[in-house]
């Protein structure tokens, strides 16, 4: 019998990316929480599968040619799970140029500067001693929407990111773009980004995805503890 896909996990947008996937493919996983707030990321166990100390991270025992592989990094694991299972990556060349034109979008831009959105708008004010940065708050914010306007256009064109089905692209830009009140961004200019959201979080997949261990989730403007780990300087 196949063993379940192991899944090193913290309910992030990140995280839910892949959580997302796997319930879209029907593929049996089993969750091994990694509690970034208290620093569990930098454990030796886990470096040996994610040396970027970033998760989520997957070991897939029935892997190629039958043997374990262990993935880090979203994005290339949403294009291992898709070859794996012939899905969510479209159906011709053409398609899966799109599909991997948006991945890499969202994973080079909207990931990092919805980010630092989040981070300088929300978590840097709350910090002990505060870091209210204005010069920095307009930046994130600026870019973020600059993105989502890119999105709503690329929207205007099509039922989903890549075209008229729905992707692995889709999966990697929802759980960030789902966050857009507190990057503190409208939709009152963007109604096709704003269609999309609500098309994508109905889909029965995305909901269980992003409902997995949500009960971990804290809030990071009051632990202080959880701050000191995710905001030090490491090398």
């Amino acid at each position: 019998m196949t063993r379940p896909i192991d899944l090193h996990y913290w309910p992030t947008p990140n995280g839910w990316k892949v959580t997302i996937a796997l319930e879209e493919m029907g593929l049996p996983y089993e969750v091994h929480t990694v509690n970034i707030g208290k620093g569990e990321q930098f454990e030796p166990d886990f470096l040996k599968i994610a040396p970027n100390n970033r998760m989520p991270a997957i070991v897939d025992h029935d892997g190629p040619d039958g043997q374990p592989i262990s993935i880090f990094e979203s994005g290339a694991i949403l294009q291992y799970l898709a070859r794996k299972t012939g899905s969510f990556y479209g159906s011709t060349e053409r398609e899966r140029v799109a599909v991997e034109e948006w991945l890499m979008w969202q994973m080079g831009g909207v990931g990092p500067m919805a980010g630092q959105a989040h981070h300088f708008l929300k978590y840097a004010p709350a910090m002990d001693p505060p870091n209210d940065l204005p010069y920095a708050k307009e930046r994130y914010r600026g870019e973020t929407g600059r993105l989502y306007g890119v999105l709503d256009r690329r929207l205007a064109q099509n039922e989903y990111v890549a075209g008229d089905f729905f992707s692995i692209a889709d999966m990697a830009i929802w759980p960030w773009a789902s966050l857009w009140e507190g990057q503190q961004q409208t939709l009152d200019d963007k109604p096709n980004m704003a269609r999309w959201l609500d098309l994508v979080e109905s889909r029965e997949g995305v909901r269980r995805g992003r409902a997995v261990k949500e009960e971990l989730r804290s809030n990071l403007q009051k632990d202080r503890d959880a701050q000191s780990v995710l905001f030090a300087r490491r090398a």
